[in-house]
């Protein structure tokens, strides 16, 4: 059997189970890829004005941020750089204690979690310390901070939370970047644009905190692969050392200054998510399934004993939703990206229909 990257192609259907934009991306963006022509696709991209808007758009200083092939090459190479057998000399150098290993060097992720951090930590030989979630999902902030040991390299918080779609209290992460100071708190703030509010300002404050963000979301650039790490010069001195040169195509650097220069586009697309959350909720009530409110452009629900039976029917039907039943820390659950309002109605009159035929 030939193994082949990536996910596998589900085919025509709805795809809603990736938490792709489901609107595409901006016009502007589009324009921007079909002006290529041969000489400039056969040109190394040049980051300079690239990093500069971005760096305006978030609203920090040019030398505090990397631009990443999509972020889970963030998380990769976050993983490369600080899972050391010694605390990095990064956050030495800004007041952190020097912490004696005793064993291999250990990565804390809150469950459910983005499957990345996980195979990040793997490929570098660390050792997964998993905290079990609260019965709400709730961010389990106070047995996180017993997990911390001298070992801990990596701690990842993931606001709101992939797949349930629950936020991190900014509370907790304050808590969690005291506690950890050894360590490096990486927040994956992913799903941010729909939320609200995020803690980019507030983690300046820490020497030991990176911020992660994706434009694969709200700005429907996941098929380009482009995201970026946020933090001081010296937490990003690691991850520059191991860095592709080149690590975003020039395309993907052309269509990431068009889509943050048309907000029309994302505000448009944050209201979309909103609404639908609301009649995926409703459709829930109605059928009497249970699910978790969420700060993201999705949401988790339980199918119960239904579980498979929906799940199935739903991609039988041309509604892919993204089967979350063999996590132990979400059983009998799938989630359902909330995008484009007439792509939900799609998804909940089927669900309702699969409901009713039980």
């Amino acid at each position: 059997m030939i193994t082949i990257q990536g996910v596998p192609d589900l085919g025509p259907g709805l795809r809603l189970h990736l938490n792709e934009n489901t609107g595409g991306c901006s016009p502007k963006v589009v324009e921007a890829v079909r002006a290529f022509d041969g000489p400039r696709l056969a040109t190394y991209p040049d980051f300079r004005d690239a990093i500069l808007e971005t760096a305006a758009f978030l609203g920090v200083d040019p030398d505090r941020i990397v631009l990443t092939n999509g972020l889970d090459e963030g998380i990769l190479l976050a993983s490369v750089g600080y899972l050391t057998n010694r605390t990095p000399e990064a956050l030495v150098a800004q007041g952190a204690a020097p912490t004696v290993m005793s064993g291999a060097p250990e990565v804390l992720v809150a469950q459910p979690a983005f499957e990345p951090y996980l195979h990040g930590a793997h490929a570098m030989g660390a050792r997964v310390v998993s905290v079990p979630p609260a019965p709400d999902y709730s961010y389990p902030v106070d047995a996180v901070i017993r997990a911390l040991t001298p070992d801990t390299r990596i701690v990842y918080v993931n606001n709101p939370n992939n797949p349930t779609g629950q936020p991190v209290p900014k509370a907790a992460i304050h808590r969690v970047a005291r506690e950890a100071a050894h360590a490096l708190v990486f927040v994956d703030e992913a799903y941010q644009d729909f939320q609200g509010e995020n803690f980019l300002q507030e983690a300046a404050q820490y020497p030991n905190m990176l911020v992660g963000r994706t434009f694969s979301k709200a700005f429907g650039l996941a098929g380009m692969r482009v995201g970026v790490m946020i933090a001081s010069p010296a937490v990003l001195a690691p991850i520059r050392r191991c860095m592709p040169l080149f690590n975003l195509n020039v395309v993907a650097v052309a269509a990431l200054r068009a889509a943050i220069a048309d907000t029309g586009f994302r505000a448009w697309y944050v209201a979309q998510a909103a609404e639908s959350k609301a009649l995926v909720y409703a459709a829930c009530e109605r059928a009497g399934l249970r699910y978790w409110k969420s700060a993201a452009n999705f949401v988790l629900i339980d199918g119960g004993s239904r579980a498979r039976a929906l799940i199935d029917g739903m991609i039988a039907r041309g509604v892919f939703v993204r089967d979350r039943t063999k996590d132990p820390a979400c059983p009998n659950c799938f989630r359902l990206t909330a995008g484009v309002v007439e792509h939900t109605r799609t998804a909940v009159e089927t669900l309702e229909a699969l409901c009713a035929a039980r």
